[in-house]
């Protein structure tokens, strides 16, 4: 499931693109297989990266020279990265996650080039906040979202380092009803709704189908689960 779009981040062959707090993937194989670039994904959990490791063995991808794709553990925080290192950085889905967001965007900040692009997103914060008042576990699970994020003070934060938001959308409305049901059931596995919804995402997910694929086109702007923001420095993106 990807929540960035590749062609808003101007992703090019030769890029050196990095995905930050990557967990098990998607994101970092996604770029790799959309161009010829040298991915680096980084994240917390062994765990995760184990994963993600596992996945990329599952795609029969043949050796290009100038392309490859790395996973390896690091804290956000301190990335083991030289300064300007990158073209491209994502950070999807993480902020919302950890205690000092600020200290890591401030991290990418110094290892972005100065022309380079950020693609990052966040759970939306009215579809969120209804989780929030539907179940206190969804919020208080080990590795759990700790804020609810206001996109328009995101922005600022990111603004404030010296980038510009050029482009933005919201992803998944259809993930988030599941969500509010799953909220609502919390830690009941027998509810037929849920397993059923779920189901319906899965399918859609592997079979990408016309009627499912521009309903959720249609909703998201009204209820996507993510909103999604997209900063350059300097005004030469279009």
């Amino acid at each position: 499931m990807q929540t960035i779009d590749y062609d808003r981040l101007h992703l090019r062959d030769g890029d050196r693109v990095l995905d930050v707090g990557c967990g098990e993937g998607r994101h970092t194989i996604g770029a790799y297989l959309f161009a010829n670039i040298d991915a680096v994904g980084v994240d917390l959990s062994e765990k995760d990266l184990q994963t993600a490791r596992q996945r990329f063995s599952d795609f029969e991808v043949q050796d290009t020279p100038g392309k490859s794709l790395v996973f390896q553990q690091a804290d956000a925080l301190h990335l083991p990265f030289a300064d300007n290192s990158f073209d491209k950085v994502i950070c999807s889905e993480v902020l919302e996650h950890i205690p000092d967001y600020q200290g890591v965007l401030a991290e990418i900040n110094r290892v972005l080039k100065p022309e380079g692009l950020l693609a990052v997103s966040v759970p939306r914060a009215w579809p969120e906040e209804i989780c929030w008042k539907l179940s206190k576990p969804y919020r208080q699970v080990e590795g759990g979202h700790i804020r609810i994020f206001n996109a328009t003070q995101l922005r600022h934060d990111v603004e404030d380092l010296g980038w510009n938001r050029y482009a933005r959308h919201w992803a998944h409305a259809l993930h988030s009803p599941f969500w509010w049901l799953k909220c609502w059931f919390w830690g009941r596995d027998d509810v037929k709704v849920v397993h059923w919804y779920h189901q319906l995402l899965v399918w859609d997910l592997m079979e990408r189908p016309w009627l499912t694929r521009n309903l959720e086109r249609l909703l998201n702007p009204l209820m996507g689960k993510s909103v999604v923001m997209y900063f350059k420095r300097g005004t030469d993106v279009d």
